[in-house]
């Protein structure tokens, strides 16, 4: 199995080299991440300066790797289409450091790795940690529970249009609860804007994650069950065009687009 392995942290960081030393024992593995860290760009592409993919060697021998100077999108677009030989069969997203539940895959670049992949027709796994601070870290401690979870995910096909969005509380594999499937969230508003004062009275705003002080989570859905030491797992389809939908918004037009066509045969 050819897996390509991409994040939003940055190709430096601890939780990529911790999902890289579990996915070589599932397959091949290529890496391509951004030389900086990306976190909340989303699904944003460069497209006013060029791209360059830089080889490293900061992995084993048998992982081939390359910092990009772009987005996450931009790096799995480059390793889809120029870096790997043959297409992968597979891309993971992370190890990203903090959770992505409800609203945040709306901003989240290690998500939007993830999507990119999809829109490809290539399965993909965007993974993250309930944790916030690398120095705090041991990632050994998660690394049997992250290659279990992989390992059945590598075993099974992901249906077609969607992406898994797996979240890990930052416990043992013998102390975590189990698995939950799990919907999103949406009702949870974790970012908030905070207003403060600079030294000359000007008010400028930055934007606060409540994560720790959430209470109010809705039951069944992903922040509470992470919340409850369960690993999360929510299918997160790719929407096409559904033909209802097409239809119901042709007929807000239906009248105006008669008009038009009687004004064409008056003027024909």
């Amino acid at each position: 199995m050819k897996i390509l392995v991409s994040n939003d942290d940055g190709i430096f960081a601890p939780g990529l080299e911790a999902l890289v030393t579990v996915l070589k024992h599932l397959g091949d593995v290529w890496v391509a991440c951004p030389d900086q860290e990306q976190s909340g760009v989303s699904h944003s592409i460069t497209l006013r300066y060029p791209i360059k993919a830089t080889p490293l060697n900061i992995f084993p021998a048998n992982v081939q790797a390359w910092a990009v100077n772009g987005t996450p999108a931009d790096c799995v677009k480059m390793g889809i289409e120029v870096l790997m030989k043959d297409r992968p069969d597979l891309v993971f997203s992370g190890i990203n450091l903090g959770p992505n539940l409800g609203r945040d895959l709306y901003y989240s670049g290690t998500i939007a790795a993830a999507v990119e992949s999809t829109l490809y027709g290539i399965p993909a796994v965007a993974l993250s940690l309930a944790a916030f601070n690398n120095r705090d870290l041991n990632y050994q401690k998660i690394q049997q529970l992250v290659y279990e979870i992989s390992e059945i995910i590598v075993q099974n096909s992901i249906p077609r249009d969607l992406f898994l969005n797996v979240n890990l509380p930052y416990t043992t594999k013998e102390c975590c609860r189990g698995v939950k499937v799990a919907p999103l969230d949406l009702s949870v508003s974790r970012y908030q804007y905070v207003g403060m004062n600079d030294p000359y009275g000007n008010v400028y705003y930055w934007l606060k994650d409540n994560y720790q002080q959430l209470d109010e989570l809705t039951k069944g859905a992903d922040f509470l069950h992470l919340k409850n030491g369960y690993v999360t797992i929510t299918p997160v389809e790719i929407k096409k065009n559904g033909k209802r939908k097409i239809d119901q918004i042709g007929q807000w037009f239906k009248h105006f687009n008669k008009e038009k066509e009687y004004f064409i045969d008056e003027n024909h």
